[in-house]
């Protein structure tokens, strides 16, 4: 089986978060898929000093800086189908709400990038399954906002330790016209519906053990749905 992985970047304040993006390579070579992984051929909104929190004068390109992530195995968003991979697995970082949408800077009004949305439309199309890790459900609220797919996401728990407002994006999600269930940091959520399963993973504080073990209970959910 083919799993697509969708990189936003290298590294959590601006791109895709470094240890969910490989936690989730792994996880696939473990269950004894193959893992194609693809970007965007588009600057980051920004760049993020990971010392300091800074930003930088300086711009890089998603694809770019996600092929450190891929070591330099990785592909054109632009080239990738649904018929090329039977899932897509969307790694956390906040690349996803800053890059692949805008979600970060107006929140549930902000765009999601046309060539991400048609991709998600259509594999919930053919029926293949997505699984969104971390801040992803930010994504996939947007790709269907205002369809007939309603999808049934979670981004974390308010009844836990967390650095993020849970709150506010769940009720972001959920004015997209998603629904959303509250999970703890090794939980996952499962719309049957849809086929989309998703994960808290770093939204909530956690550690890296229970962070593996997170990601790969949620890609055994989405592989359990091909």
């Amino acid at each position: 089986m083919k799993i697509g992985v969708l990189l936003s970047g290298s590294g959590v304040y601006d791109g895709s978060e470094v240890q969910e993006a490989v936690l989730t390579l792994l996880s696939i070579k473990e269950a004894g898929h193959e893992a194609v992984c693809f970007s965007v051929d588009k600057a980051q909104h920004h760049v993020i000093n990971h010392l300091n929190g800074e930003e930088m004068d300086e711009s890089r390109n998603m694809l770019t800086e996600s092929a450190r992530i891929a070591r330099g195995d990785i592909k054109d968003i632009s080239s990738i189908h649904p018929a090329d991979i039977d899932m897509l697995v969307i790694p956390g970082g906040f690349g996803g709400a800053k890059s692949l949408t805008k979600w970060a800077f107006e929140g549930p009004e902000g765009e999601i990038l046309p060539e991400v949305k048609l991709l998600l439309v259509n594999m919930v199309n053919v029926g293949k399954p997505i699984v969104a890790l971390c801040v992803s459900p930010v994504i996939v609220a947007k790709a269907f906002e205002n369809s007939d797919v309603k999808p049934f996401v979670t981004i974390g728990s308010d009844q836990a330790a967390s650095s993020y407002d849970i709150g506010g994006f769940s009720d972001g999600i959920k004015s997209t016209g998603a629904t959303i269930e509250m999970k703890l940091k090794d939980e996952v959520n499962i719309d049957m519906d849809n086929k989309i399963v998703s994960a808290p993973c770093y939204m909530m504080e956690s550690d890296i053990v229970t962070l593996r073990n997170n990601i790969a209970d949620a890609l055994s959910a989405g592989i359990a749905m091909v």
